[in-house]
């Protein structure tokens, strides 16, 4: 399913008590917040990169600024569809160069931080996407969780029942990011 469908389904199947479209709820919800997409760099698969995309694509619609670590894979993957969409996206770098980042993104900020920069990625947030797992995404899921920040993960690894809504798609995932900031 495409982003665009995704937006589609959502505006037909969620309507507020008032009889407002649910594109106007997703975008009264969404619009200036930073919602970020973590997964892995290296390793990403084929499902991942097109989950991400259609998350990235589905948060630029609602006017949402999309937070990444600034890389390939899933990261470069949202900031695409973001950017087809015409949003706006912040990498993070873990890194004191900007030229390794993506050109995808519209802003690469480097923290020279390295790994640590995760923990800016998901404070940075109003909410975190965790689609598919690695390791640095695993620690920001675990940061997510320890701090409170709203998350959604898409084909996690095995792990507590405890994370927070687990999903199948980009649809679902930007559902439970809105149930999670409503």
């Amino acid at each position: 399913m495409t982003s665009g469908t995704a937006i589609s389904t959502l505006v037909a199947t969620r309507r507020s008590t008032e009889g407002a479209s649910s594109l106007g709820i997703v975008t009264q919800v969404l619009a200036g917040r930073y919602v970020a997409v973590v997964g892995p760099a290296d390793g990403a698969r084929a499902s991942d990169l097109a989950t991400a995309e259609a998350v990235g694509t589905a948060l630029a619609a609602a006017r949402a600024v999309l937070l990444t670590g600034g890389h390939h894979g899933v990261m470069q993957a949202a900031a695409r569809g973001a950017s087809r969409a015409g949003g706006v996206s912040i990498g993070l770098m873990p890194g004191d160069d900007r030229s390794t980042g993506t050109p995808e993104h519209t802003y690469l900020l480097p923290t020279g931080l390295g790994e640590l920069r995760n923990g800016l990625v998901v404070r940075a947030a109003d909410a975190v996407v965790a689609v598919g797992c690695s390791w640095g995404t695993l620690s920001e899921i675990a940061l997510a969780r320890r701090t409170g920040v709203p998350l959604v993960l898409v084909d996690p690894w095995d792990l507590p029942e405890d994370v927070g809504p687990v999903v199948a798609d980009a649809e679902t995932a930007l559902a439970a990011i809105l149930d999670l900031l409503t």
